[in-house]
């Protein structure tokens, strides 16, 4: 296989960096004070439990490697419960606790005052060293010599196993075993140590790439999740790699004993990525929840749904970068939040006073969603709101007018209106007159208004249940025909197409029929010549032959003969 330039340059620059941070931290190390404590000045007594301070100072003073006598440290553990254990080899656990914890022993602030009480416990005489980190690992004054709880040194051993979980504890017997030479400010074993836990890391992140690439994206794709599986699952899987790389270096890395001023900076930078990577899985689990969602809004007849998918994808997103930024804060940079959240709740009383606007039109777009009292695409009238709705938004809804302009109507206000939505209308009506001249004979009324019965019957989106159509009023100039139907059509357009059907069906069937349509007219009558005949037309066929001409309009219009309906229409 052959390297191309670029590659080269990579792993170039990657070496440079490993070996730039491998000096830095062998310079770090010939400085550091390697006991789990910062810089200490000498002191003329050594074996001193008399304060917090002189009892801190001799247990981690004995452990160091120029001064190692654990037997010597051991004499600050407080026994009582714990008889019969190996001291000197608690407290060497207990030190390895401290150090693979990253907690870093300030010596100037710890109290050196014999009759030490903390405010914080209602004055018990205890000291902690990490309320976050180490909450069981505290000093209490036994007699006139302060020493580690028996609390404390009974939990050694568990506190042990928990920081150095899977089996890692034996490392650091096995490690120092490949030599104590030192090299760039550390051991020989430490340089080893870092050199398989590049290879683990690089090793494992190979494998579980080929395993999610491979492997999981080829059976996603066989089972036809092709798409989400390259959009939403790759991704989320990729970022759970780093997140067990995370792991493992937060695990090896406590074997290696690095200097204590080195620890304690990875500690927290390892500790403050695990909840922020944690955060990016679930912000991208979002992204499937809400593809999910959408799916499922794609198979339901609602479009309101279809607007509720991304609002509920900000929402959580919104939910989880902050939950999440609470977590970095706590675990990962070791801030109290309590004060913070106190605080938050008092400013947010301050706030919601001053958005009320704002909280009512949030509680109102959720009664919106929860009554779906339109949807998006619905024709609503609410005051002076007219138009089709458009989109339906945690603050506000946009209604698009029949002006082609756009309102946005606070979501407060809409709930507590009276809303008109003509978009769920399962009928549209149809209400009109026609009106015929008053020389129209009787028999050739019935058989146009039958006429219209069958029309409506016959059209393919009429309501055939309930219809009205009735020679009902004597007007000034006309003979008045109630026209009364229902379309049983989704939208206004539909309607408009349905109308022109019967209006254009009405006209041809008065054409066959030579049913004229009254008009506000003037009659002079005259007298008529011999030789001119008058316009008034002259009914000659009867009833049997209106209704031989209807017979045949009907065929004309559909095709094929039906049976006249029953006159009485419910």
């Amino acid at each position: 296989m052959t390297t191309t330039p670029m590659k080269k340059n990579r792993s170039v620059s990657r070496c440079s960096f490993f070996l730039a941070l491998l000096v830095w931290v062998g310079s770090t190390a010939t400085h550091a004070f390697q006991t789990g404590v910062n810089y200490l000045p000498d002191t003329t007594d050594h074996t001193n439990f008399s304060t917090p301070y002189h009892s801190t100072y001799t247990f981690f003073y004995h452990l160091n490697e120029g001064n190692y006598d654990p037997d010597i440290s051991a004499g600050a553990l407080n026994m009582v419960g714990s008889e019969g254990q190996n001291a000197a080899a608690l407290a060497v656990m207990l030190k390895q606790i401290f150090d693979g914890n990253g907690v870093y022993v300030r010596m100037n602030e710890i109290p050196n005052a014999p009759n030490y009480r903390d405010s914080v416990r209602n004055s018990q005489q205890i000291y902690v060293f990490d309320e976050i980190i180490l909450p069981s690992v505290y000093l209490e004054k036994v007699g006139n010599q302060w020493k580690f709880s028996s609390t404390t040194v009974q939990n050694i051993k568990a506190l042990h196993k928990e920081t150095y979980p899977y089996g890692t504890d034996k490392l650091l017997t096995l490690l120092p075993k490949l030599g104590s030479q030192v090299y760039f400010g550390l051991h020989l074993w430490q340089l080893f140590g870092l050199f398989f836990l590049l290879l683990l890391v690089f090793a494992s992140h190979r494998l579980f790439t080929f395993l999610v690439d491979r492997g999981l994206y080829y059976v996603l794709v066989r089972s036809g999740y092709g798409t989400i599986a390259k959009k939403y699952l790759l991704p989320v899987a990729r970022i759970v790699s780093i997140y067990l790389i995370v792991l493992l270096l937060a695990i090896f890395v406590r074997v290696l004993q690095l200097p204590i001023s080195i620890v304690s900076w990875v500690t927290i930078f390892l500790n403050a990525v695990k909840p922020f990577i944690v955060t990016i899985i679930f912000y991208k689990l979002v992204n499937v929840f809400s593809g999910y969602m959408e799916r499922m809004a794609e198979k339901t007849a609602s479009t309101l749904d279809d607007q509720l998918v991304p609002l509920v994808r900000k929402t959580l997103k919104a939910f989880v970068i902050i939950v999440g930024s609470l977590f970095v804060l706590k675990y990962g940079l070791r801030i109290d939040i309590v004060p913070f959240l106190t605080g938050l709740s008092i400013g947010g009383l301050a706030f919601a006073l001053a958005a009320q606007d704002t909280i009512k039109n949030f509680f109102g777009s959720v009664m919106i969603f929860i009554d779906k009292p339109f949807q998006v695409g619905d024709w609503i009238t609410s005051g002076d709101v007219d138009g089709t709705v458009e989109e339906v938004g945690f603050r506000s809804t946009r209604v698009r007018t029949f002006r082609n302009s756009l309102m946005y109507i606070p979501n407060g206000k809409i709930a507590d209106a009276t809303v008109d939505n003509h978009g769920l209308r399962k009928y549209r009506r149809f209400y009109s007159t026609i009106t015929i001249t008053y020389d129209t004979p009787p028999e050739l009324i019935e058989v146009f208004v039958e006429g219209l019965r069958r029309i409506v019957q016959n059209h393919p989106k009429t309501r055939k249940d309930y219809y009205n159509i009735y020679l009902n009023n004597l007007s000034a100039y006309s003979l008045d025909i109630m026209f009364y139907v229902f379309f049983e059509v989704p939208s206004w357009p539909e309607e408009l197409k349905a109308r022109e059907d019967l209006i254009l069906a009405a006209i041809r069937l008065a054409n066959k029929l030579e049913v004229r349509f009254a008009f506000p007219t003037q009659t002079l009558h005259m007298e008529t010549f011999p030789e001119k005949q008058g316009f008034t037309p002259i009914y000659e066929d009867g009833r049997a032959g209106y209704q031989q001409k209807l017979e045949q309009f009907i065929k004309s219009e559909t095709g094929a003969g039906s049976s006249p309906p029953d006159k009485t229409t419910s």
